[in-house]
């Protein structure tokens, strides 16, 4: 069912925001962004802002450029042309590594765990940015060396805590059912302490029961670390039910953006997904 009771409000640019967090610096703004792959411009034109602690969804027909966006966001691929300011920032000249720093995290459509590797040491990876020894501190195991490595196990204990994972911390993130290692990429990607949490199709190959717990689990991160999310996804339902604003995108370029209600009733968001409805004779 759509979210109810959903007020947005026009922020300083073609594009709006929910009213609580009118006031507070955008965590995202992109303008007029595209990128075109020789000949073929995968997006067009693409323009959007997210509140501070904003549930956003982008959706489209498959081949529509929503995982292009994401890669444009987390400098996989250098835009052709536009500005994409992250916490007023702007990202231009930035790689990958250099955007997550300043803010964005991501997961993948593909999980992209290290299976050979643990859960709780999955997640430290993510810990990375604030890990804060030198190489020689742990090749001599220095006492610096164990302070931050029991404080970057208490907390990746606390984020597993989330998903009520911290009895699997010691098992192989390749022996973890389906669902289990799509929460684990999401754990992985909050320890990098994003400011925008983006998250490409979380709900593929999950169950109802597990979908509708991942619902859950995004309203509790979101409200946990008062940060934005913003999610590719095909499940209507998570989409209605936990999305604020949705922008839908068709051939590259938004065609519509609003309120779940608003976006379930858009006739171009309708023809996008089933067609042009024939002219009865």
């Amino acid at each position: 069912m759509p979210n109810k009771d959903i007020k947005l409000v026009s922020v300083p640019s073609p594009n709006f925001v929910p009213e609580r967090d009118l006031g507070k610096p955008l965590v995202l703004e992109v303008s007029h962004l595209g990128i075109d792959f020789g000949g073929l411009t995968a997006v067009d034109d693409f323009n959007m802002a997210i509140g501070a602690t904003e549930i956003a969804g982008l959706i489209g027909p498959n081949g529509a450029g929503k995982t292009t966006v994401f890669n444009l966001l987390t400098k996989v691929y250098q835009p052709t042309r536009g500005t994409i300011l992250l916490n007023g920032k702007d990202t231009a000249g930035m790689n990958t590594i250099q955007v997550n720093r300043e803010g964005i995290a991501r997961t993948f459509q593909n999980i992209r765990l290290f299976d050979s590797l643990t859960v709780e040491d999955n997640v430290k990876i993510g810990l990375h940015n604030s890990m804060n020894y030198h190489m020689y501190h742990g090749i001599l195991r220095l006492p610096k060396y164990w302070k931050e490595e029991k404080a970057a196990h208490e907390k990746a204990m606390d984020l597993l805590k989330i998903f009520d994972m911290e009895d699997m911390a010691n098992a192989k993130a390749g022996s973890l059912p389906y669902g289990a290692q799509r929460r684990l990429e999401i754990v992985r990607a909050l320890a990098t302490s994003p400011k925008l949490l983006l998250l490409d199709e979380p709900a593929a190959g999950m169950n109802p029961s597990e979908t509708a717990e991942l619902m859950e689990n995004i309203e509790k991160i979101r409200d946990t670390f008062q940060i934005a999310i913003m999610l590719i996804e095909h499940d209507m339902n998570l989409v209605m039910g936990v999305c604020e604003s949705i922008a839908v995108l068709n051939f590259g370029k938004i065609i519509a953006k609003g309120t779940p209600a608003e976006i379930q009733n858009n006739p171009q968001v309708i023809e996008a997904y089933l067609g042009a409805k024939k002219e009865e004779d």
